[in-house]
């Protein structure tokens, strides 16, 4: 066990540097420049889309637009959100939540980008339902010289979405607060996701799209309570989050003993953990969309990391920074003792009921991925049987250790990102003709 942590310990370390970063903030920044952000003009408009005035019969894809984005907030809003946001904190600081503002920021330009992609370059597979995704925009739009990248695309996602952190960290604190043995609450994952799985992405949509606004809102207007009793020190929190992020604590270590490099990969790598900007996950969700106009679902997948990351993610940044709790505890355990702080017992039944459907939403939608990476790589007869050993990995995960999983899910986001990313830049022309040509149709 020693050995395979101390091999996920160097593989994070190798993939997760400072030039992923920088790699990540680039293609940002660049596509941000070369659309003039006019992407975001469109932001009221993806409303309109996401509430289906302008859906169509006959449109080819498998769910609304609704369904899409909920499937996939379903995966972002989530353990990120909550225990990802604390380990941040635990190990960035307070400055960790500017960058990951910032990583938000250029995430929506990155989405609209990738999953525009994902719905203009779809292939029917052997039933002949069009999928959309990171592995084919990459085979059909620059052609099978590139496969590898589709591949090792696939091979990240596989890995990756198995949901081993929302195990670890759900069955964590529902043993610390009714000691119940983790792999009991494994299985009980085990049985939910496989219900819900088997029925197909249809399924999928369907239950997503009645879980994601309820714990959405319940998670936020929650929050909104906390933060007001803790209003006081709202202000210091603030200032404190600039300070981190850019003062001289931040950039020589001060007080907290952090670099400004340590704050800088914490915050980001946090940040692409929760909302997938770049990562190629969301974009197979938004990939299945019933449209024509692939720049619609970018539009619509632009909202996810303004929801998952400006609204849900500085809600749990703000309830922990003012509670002033700072403790070794694991991350989700850590958020619960802030919530409690300020509403005792009644943050206890808040905490419980928010955080076990987050986890068990995002379980859901990374099932999904992680099939559909399988059927990729293997063909959907043989790729359909890789749910089951997806699904007696869920228990076992219970028995790792969260800094391992967070490792070996770093290090597959890492692999994901580079093809994502690489074939995005490459094809971002593509998309810019698209764009414009949308935008001047809807004047």
């Amino acid at each position: 066990m020693n050995q395979f942590e101390q091999f996920w310990l160097l593989a994070v370390d190798l993939f997760w540097g400072l030039p992923l970063v920088i790699f990540i903030i680039t293609t940002g920044i660049y596509f941000s420049y070369i659309s003039g952000l006019r992407p975001l003009t469109g932001f009221f408009h993806a409303f309109s889309i996401l509430f289906g005035k302008y859906d169509g019969k006959g449109s080819p894809g498998e769910v609304s637009h609704f369904q899409a984005l909920t499937v996939a907030l379903s995966g972002t809003i989530g353990m990120g959100n909550i225990a990802g946001v604390a380990i941040a904190i635990n190990m960035g600081g307070a400055g960790a939540v500017f960058w990951m503002w910032i990583a938000g920021l250029f995430g929506m330009m990155i989405k609209f980008f990738t999953c525009t992609l994902s719905c203009l370059y779809r292939k029917r597979d052997e039933e002949g339902t069009e999928q959309g995704g990171p592995m084919y925009f990459i085979e059909c739009g620059l052609g099978t010289h590139f496969k590898p990248l589709a591949i090792l695309f696939a091979l990240g996602g596989l890995i990756g979405c198995i949901p081993m952190f929302q195990v670890n960290q759900l069955s964590s604190f529902i043993h610390s607060e009714f000691s119940i043995l983790p792999i009991y609450t494994g299985i009980v994952c085990l049985i939910i996701i496989g219900i819900v799985i088997l029925g197909g992405v249809k399924r999928v949509g369907s239950v997503t799209a009645r879980i994601v606004p309820f714990m959405f809102l319940t998670y936020v207007l929650s929050s909104f309570i906390v933060i007001t009793i803790n209003f006081n020190e709202v202000p210091k929190v603030l200032v404190d989050i600039i300070n981190s992020a850019f003062g001289m604590n931040a950039i020589s270590g001060g007080a907290t003993g952090l670099v400004f490099k340590e704050i800088l990969v914490t915050g980001i790598k946090r940040a692409i953990f929760s909302n997938e900007a770049g990562v190629g996950t969301e974009a197979m969700a938004h990939g299945a969309a019933k449209t024509k106009e692939p720049v619609r679902e970018g539009l619509v997948a632009m909202l996810g990391p303004f929801i998952d990351t400006h609204i849900v993610c500085t809600c749990t940044a703000l309830v922990i920074l003012t509670s002033g709790i700072y403790t070794s505890e694991s991350g989700i355990v850590m958020t619960a003792m802030s919530f409690n702080q300020a509403l005792p017992n009644i943050g206890n039944i808040i905490v419980y009921l928010v955080f076990s459907l987050f986890a068990i939403s995002t379980m859901i939608t990374y099932s999904y991925y992680s099939l559909k990476c399988a059927r990729y790589l293997f063909g959907k007869k043989i790729g359909d049987k890789y749910i089951y050993i997806y699904l007696v990995i869920i228990p076992l995960s219970t028995i790792w250790t969260q800094s391992t999983i967070i490792n070996i899910i770093d290090t597959m986001f890492a692999l994901m990102i580079l093809p994502t990313l690489l074939s995005t830049t490459l094809l971002a022309k593509t998309v810019l003709n698209e764009m414009n040509s949308y935008f001047d149709k809807l004047k």
